[in-house]
């Protein structure tokens, strides 16, 4: 029994084919710009004592960047400072609130007490009143004379 092949069945071996790269044609160049003659820096010789010469650039010197000069105060201590400014002007405020609605209560428990004299003399005055008949029957009460449990009228 055979049993199928786990690699891939041999190579074709007929003619191979031979590939020849072709060369692009060369990109066409753009013309050169001419440079500043102030861009160009200044070449420098100098003569060892052996007397040889070397020829280069000359070089500057790398310059410090500037300090800067630091604030006489911190950021971190003028931030607590105006966090605690503002605290205080919260507390102040919290604490005029407070009153106020200390002043309100109290407003309001005054005009409560108002109205409830001025409502009770007019319920006093509209039931004491004598000011004229609403009708109904009228009673007219005499001296009597009890005596011994007998009204002699």
């Amino acid at each position: 029994m055979t049993e199928p092949h786990r690699y891939p069945a041999a190579r074709d071996t007929s003619v191979p084919q031979i590939h020849r790269p072709v060369p692009l044609a060369p990109a066409p160049t753009a013309p050169l710009a001419p440079v500043q003659p102030h861009a160009v820096p200044a070449v420098a010789s100098v003569v060892l004592p052996d007397g040889r010469v070397v020829t280069g650039y000359a070089v500057s010197p790398m310059q410090p960047k500037p300090v800067t000069a630091k604030p006489a105060v911190s950021r971190a201590a003028v931030n607590v400072a105006l966090g605690g400014v503002g605290f205080l002007a919260v507390c102040g405020g919290l604490l005029l609130l407070t009153t106020f609605i200390a002043a309100l209560a109290a407003f309001i428990h005054q005009l409560v007490i108002l109205a409830a004299v001025i409502f009770g003399g007019w319920i006093a005055v509209q039931v004491l009143g004598t000011s004229g008949h609403r009708g109904g029957t009228t009673v007219h009460i005499r001296k009597a004379v009890i005596k011994r449990n007998h009204f002699h009228g």
